[in-house]
């Protein structure tokens, strides 16, 4: 298990995300990661912005749904951003690696009269230093890398009701998503794919699963999870993405989630000083605002899909999304312990339903569409 856990985290240590598109108070931000620093040289005609990287890119194209942007394209080392009508700006800059990213190519294109503030004119980023860095192979560059954590597994089964057990449900489904982003080119990692745990511990467990989210190379985090209630009549689905915990009953999902009992409370203790901390650090709140962003298209795609009761998209400290250096979210698919629900969920047919709503929104997200 640990060479397993070793050979895959080294694997997602050597692919380049696919563009992240981030829509802000005011600008649209489009980051391309790149293999190594390079130099840049900027063009704004027209409806278009173009990049000229001191390095090389494999081809690849696509469109944007975003305000102000429209499609994107790359061929060699150049980048080129369609803006979309009534768009003629945008700010660009290649930020160095720092804190265990790679280097990125940053587009900013105003939104509003509210973006002032962002230059409309492009910049120049200066030469770098002598490369230090071996440049990723280009065969690793062309395909997202999306984790799917199927939430539990080995000494903990989960939620368990008369209908379903968690941890079977969640493989099953992080599976069926598994197996259509690939039909769609999406490198995929699975935090396990059997019944099992990455350590019968549960805080290194979920501290092992959420170091695979750190990595600059991963194009987004998803952990799939069943919710229950001592209530019957609690039904619904809910995504989350890591922030300031939720006052109420709503705090227990993540104790639950956190692992349960002491050690669930001192998990989501931890979590809750890290989203604490992480309020004035501006590099965290614009990883949040993708994980919000691509959580509200999970969230949107499920309940148009199932039809299931809507609770929305929250914050709260689960452990295992602590870390904000990629897009993650976990998602709540339904009440194992709801007589409604719980029947719904023992079904391969309504599990697939969820399944294809989860991966159309990951590609929505990625642009794969």
């Amino acid at each position: 298990m640990k060479r397993l856990l070793l050979l895959l985290l080294l694997a997602a240590s050597t692919a380049t995300a696919a563009p992240r598109v981030g829509t802000h108070d005011g600008y649209t931000r489009v980051v391309f990661d790149l293999p190594r620093p390079a130099s840049a040289s900027t063009r704004v005609t027209g409806q278009s912005v173009t990049v000229k990287l001191g390095l090389t890119l494999p081809a690849e194209q696509g469109r944007l749904s975003a305000p102000g942007v429209t499609a994107y394209a790359v061929a060699g080392g150049t980048v080129t951003v369609t803006l979309a009508r009534g768009h003629a700006g945008a700010r660009v800059q290649v930020i160095p690696p720092k804190d265990g990213q790679s280097a990125r190519l940053v587009i900013d294109v105003p939104t509003s009269a509210a973006a002032a503030r962002v230059p409309a004119t492009p910049v120049r980023s200066p030469a770098p230093p002598a490369a230090v860095t071996r440049p990723a192979s280009t065969a690793s560059l062309a395909r997202p890398r999306v984790v799917l954590d199927p939430g539990h597994g080995g000494v903990d089964p989960g939620m368990q009701s008369r209908w379903v057990q968690e941890h079977a449900v969640t493989l099953d489904v992080a599976l069926r998503v598994r197996d259509v982003l690939r039909q769609h080119g999406v490198d995929v990692v699975m935090t396990r794919e059997t019944n099992t745990d990455l350590s019968a511990d549960k805080a290194t467990d979920l501290d092992l699963r959420s170091k695979m989210a750190t990595n600059d190379k991963t194009s987004a985090y998803v952990s799939i999870h069943v919710n229950a209630s001592t209530d019957p009549a609690g039904q619904g689905i809910e995504t989350y993405y890591f922030g300031q915990p939720l006052g109420g009953g709503s705090r227990s999902v993540a104790v639950t989630e956190n692992g349960g009992g002491s050690i669930g409370q001192e998990l989501t203790r931890r979590a809750a000083d890290r989203a604490q901390s992480q309020l004035g650090d501006l590099l965290a709140q614009a990883k949040l605002a993708f994980s919000r962003q691509l959580a509200q298209k999970v969230q949107a795609h499920l309940v148009s899909a199932t039809g299931a009761f809507n609770r929305g998209v929250q914050t709260d400290a689960f452990y295992v999304i602590r870390y904000p250096t990629t897009p993650a979210i976990l998602i709540e698919i339904g009440f194992g312990s709801s007589p409604v629900e719980g029947p719904k969920l023992a079904q391969p047919a309504y599990r697939d339903r969820v399944a294809q709503a989860i991966a159309r929104a990951i590609l929505e997200f990625l642009n794969r569409e």
